[in-house]
């Protein structure tokens, strides 16, 4: 197994560090919420892999959550169950526990893709929702005139669609997610018209990239952004982007069957 690191991140990124404020900026979006749940069909038991501090959840299945940070393991909310201490790689249920499988905003994370999703599989009935972005489509986002060092960090980690789905045994279907003007997951994309709110750095920290990169990189982009926004070149560029109800940059859902 890979190491871990301090609070039990087992992923690349250290959510001791920077997931302290996490749930602050990362609610689940219930447009996003509502793909997942009709994914998910009408299985009872479902397991989250990767569970962070529960978002897409649903409420009204029996889940079982999964989640190595201990950082993030306590910021989920009280209505949610209590999630188990451990990794996709090694999940500790017995074949076939579970009507259904999701795992949300972290495969990117996993050290090895193909064992979690084999995992996962192993202990699923039915059908596995996987909630990740395209690298391919990643430069999408305006984010990539400011801050390309993000989105190539990000294009590296993000495993393509094509390896999700072969990992999945092939019989999976891959449905593009648009992304609301209004999006409550701060995800970074989710800011495509509200460019302002990059300027927070609570909201680049609650995007695991941006931990990757130099100081630097956010310094200068935080001034590159906010002498734009200030100048009106941003608008003159992307304003439309202001009142642009939806954005089809590079979330995907992918649901794979058994």
């Amino acid at each position: 197994m890979a190491s871990r690191h301090r609070d039990g991140s087992a992923g690349d990124a250290n959510y001791g560090a920077i997931g302290a404020n996490y749930s602050s900026y990362r609610q689940p979006e219930p447009r996003i919420a509502s793909l997942i749940v009709k994914a998910l069909g009408d299985a009872s038991k479902v397991l989250n892999v990767g569970a962070g501090a529960g978002s897409y959840e649903p409420v009204d299945r029996v889940v079982t959550a999964v989640e190595p940070s201990a950082s993030m393991r306590a910021q989920r909310p009280a209505h949610l169950s209590r999630a188990i201490d451990a990794v996709a790689g090694a999940l500790p249920f017995d074949d076939k526990s579970f009507d259904a499988a999701m795992a949300t905003f972290t495969v990117h994370q996993w050290p090895d893709l193909a064992a979690g999703l084999a995992e996962m599989r192993r202990v699923t009935r039915g059908p596995i929702i996987i909630l990740s972005c395209d690298p391919d489509e990643l430069n999408r986002f305006w984010l990539d005139d400011y801050a390309p060092e993000v989105i190539t960090v990000e294009a590296s980690r993000y495993p393509r669609i094509e390896a999700i789905t072969q990992a999945l045994g092939g019989k999976a279907e891959v449905l593009s997610v648009p992304i609301p003007l209004d999006c409550s997951d701060g995800f970074g994309e989710a800011y495509y018209g509200r460019p302002e709110r990059l300027l927070d750095p609570g909201a680049r920290l609650a995007n695991s990239a941006w931990s990757f990169v130099d100081a630097s990189v956010g310094a200068r982009f935080v001034a590159d952004l906010g002498r734009d926004l200030d100048s009106g070149d941003w608008d003159r560029k992307y304003g439309h982007l202001r009142t642009q109800t939806e954005f089809d940059g590079s979330l995907k859902l992918v649901i794979g069957h058994a």
